[in-house]
Order: C-alpha cells, then sequence, then structure tokens
C-alpha cells in the first residue's frame, strides 16, 4: 500500500510523544475500577504494518476463522469522494486485532481471541421512543431498507491511537426519514446488548452499568457525518468491530460510537450514557475531539496512528471542523 506525502504541518517530532508514564497512570486507575488493563498503552508500541500480501493473506485467515464474518464481501458499494482521507488507510489485520470492546476484554490486542461465544446472527435491532414507526426488525430485512455505500472515516481514541477506516453503511438520517421521531424528540439513545453468558467481559466486571449505552442530540443525529455502519473493508462488520451494526461518528472520540446495536431510542429527556456515567469528569457528555482540552491524566494535542506509530497533531474535530463546528456554534 502506498503511502500518501502529508503535509509538513501535520507533524510533529517523535520526541513530543506522550509519555509512557503518562498511559501508566490510565492503567492505575482502571484497576481501581476493576478492570485488568494490560494493552491500554498499546498504541504507543503498536507492529509496524504489514506489507500487502501479508496483510491481505493475515485478513483472509481471520475473517475465515471467524463465522460471523465468512460471508461474502459487501458488492457495488459507492464510494463516496466526500469522505476521503489525505493519510494511508491503516491495515485490514490490524485494525481487525486492535479494538476497544471492554464487553469482551479490557486489553485492546486481545478482544478479537474472545469473541467466539459470540453471534450477532439472528438479531432484531428495536426502533422505539418518540418516533412516528416504531418497530423490531431482523437485522438483514433492517439492513436491506437502506442503499449501502463506503466512507473512509479518521477515528481518534480517547487514549490518543488513530485509525483510518473504510466503513459501509449508510447516513444515519436516512434512517431517520423513515421514522420520522415527533417534534419533541431531542436526543437518540443507542443500547448494546447485554449477554455475559457470550461476552466475558460483561461476566468478569459485573460491576459496570451494562448495557453499554450512547447518546447524540438530534442535530448530531441528523448530520450528514453521522454513519450506521454494517461493514468494514467491505466485508460484513466483525464481532470484534461491533457487529451486527454499530455507531460512527468521526468527529468525536471513539467511545461515541457504540457497537452492536439492539436498540435505537428517541427521547426528550439526555440519556445517561455508560463512561459518561462512570466518570463523568473525564468522559463528557459531548466527547468532540479537541486537542486544546487534555484528558485529565494526558494530552489530547497528539494521537499515534496504530500499526504504523505515525504521530500527527491532534485536529480540533479530529479534523471534521468544516462540516461539524456549526452544530456547537
Amino acid at each position: 500500500m502506498s503511502q500518501l506525502i502529508l503535509p509538513k504541518a501535520w507533524h510533529i517530532p517523535e520526541k513530543e510523544i506522550t509519555p509512557e508514564n503518562v498511559f501508566n497512570n490510565r492503567r492505575h486507575f482502571l484497576k481501581l475500577l476493576g478492570f485488568t488493563t494490560v494493552g491500554i498503552a498499546g498504541a504507543l508500541f503498536a507492529p509496524p504494518a504489514f506489507a500487502k500480501n501479508a496483510e491481505s493473506k493475515l485478513a483472509e485467515k481471520l475473517f475465515a476463522s471467524n463465522p460471523a464474518t465468512a460471508l461474502p464481501p459487501a458488492r457495488n458499494l459507492k464510494r463516496s469522494p466526500d469522505y476521503t482521507i489525505r493519510r494511508p488507510m491503516t491495515y485490514e489485520s490490524v485494525a481487525l486485532k486492535y479494538n476497544n470492546f471492554y464487553e469482551f476484554s479490557a486489553e485492546k490486542d486481545r478482544v478479537w481471541q474472545t469473541i467466539d461465544a459470540f453471534n450477532p446472527r439472528p438479531w432484531d435491532i428495536e426502533i422505539g421512543g418518540l418516533v412516528e414507526k416504531p418497530g423490531k426488525y431482523a437485522i438483514d430485512d433492517f439492513i436491506k431498507m437502506f442503499d449501502p455505500e463506503e466512507r473512509v472515516y479518521r477515528h481518534r481514541c480517547v487514549e490518543t491511537w488513530a485509525m483510518v477506516v473504510p466503513w459501509n453503511g449508510f447516513q444515519m438520517s436516512d434512517l431517520i426519514d423513515k421514522v420520522q421521531p415527533k417534534s419533541n424528540a431531542r436526543y437518540v439513545k443507542f443500547t448494546s446488548f447485554d449477554d455475559p453468558s457470550s461476552a466475558p467481559g460483561q461476566q468478569r466486571f459485573s460491576n459496570l452499568p451494562w448495557p453499554y449505552t450512547e447518546a447524540l442530540t438530534m442535530a448530531e443525529a441528523v448530520h450528514e457525518l453521522t454513519f450506521i455502519a454494517t461493514g468494514v473493508y467491505g466485508h460484513t462488520l466483525p464481532r470484534q468491530h461491533g457487529a451486527p451494526i454499530r455507531l460512527v461518528t468521526p468527529w468525536k472520540y471513539g467511545f461515541k460510537s457504540i457497537k452492536s446495536i439492539v436498540k435505537i431510542e428517541f427521547t426528550v429527556a439526555k440519556p445517561a450514557t455508560f463512561w459518561n456515567t462512570l466518570i463523568p469528569k473525564e468522559y463528557d457528555f459531548e466527547a468532540n475531539v479537541n486537542p486544546d482540552v487534555p484528558h485529565p491524566r494526558w494530552s489530547q494535542r497528539r494521537e499515534k496512528m496504530i500499526g504504523t506509530g505515525e504521530i500527527y497533531a491532534t485536529q480540533k474535530y479530529n479534523g471534521y471542523g468544516d462540516l461539524v463546528a456549526e452544530l456547537y456554534a
């Protein structure tokens, strides 16, 4: 895979990498919550990117060994030119093996090894709350309601690691148009699954407020960038990426992009959300990427690409400010 030439202003010196001890502080903090957090700083020590052939073979092997993703790749996807990225794409095999998904493991490089008992089919999606057309849909019928497209988005974790990923799915506003929210709907709440029998993280961390929930304002939900992903890299969405359906909000920190959604609900009151409930002083409801607002225990001014280790200066709204800044004016 060829590397793109980036503007010099995007580069920062290697000596400015966030110190390891900053991430060790996060390890200590999460241990207080009952997490084992080996791997929290994994992005700082990510392996070099795979050569293209090796990368493709490993990705194929990972998909083939996963019954939930051993499905025909998505065909005839329209790639939107409006959301392409001036950065190299993250290798598929790297993205498959590095995921935040506490339902399965607190160790990002082990999530893909702990998903065997989780089956995202059959699966139902419930639409409810303040809508004219509530309903419950089998996942494959639900997906067929929308025309798929591919969007290449940046993804920025609150822990300062980043990647560039080609999601396939549909714009959230397409769903909103179909279900017709009532005039008093102000928020959209998303709820993930709750099944400790198939999710070892939910078993181990039973004291946490499962199921995982997230929410957006209506203005954020109808924005053109807000995306419902049903696949990635042209494949059906793998379990470690949030199969069978997840939210993608590329201008926000990654924890807002909830995985494995079972319910979408329109509300008048501001919903409680998972990390904001646990640690409200550190994980605010809005969670927009902002290099000028540090996390209490580390700077947000830099980010490190998984797989390659490239360092970039963090951009406000993750580089999407020209599209979303008006939401917060």
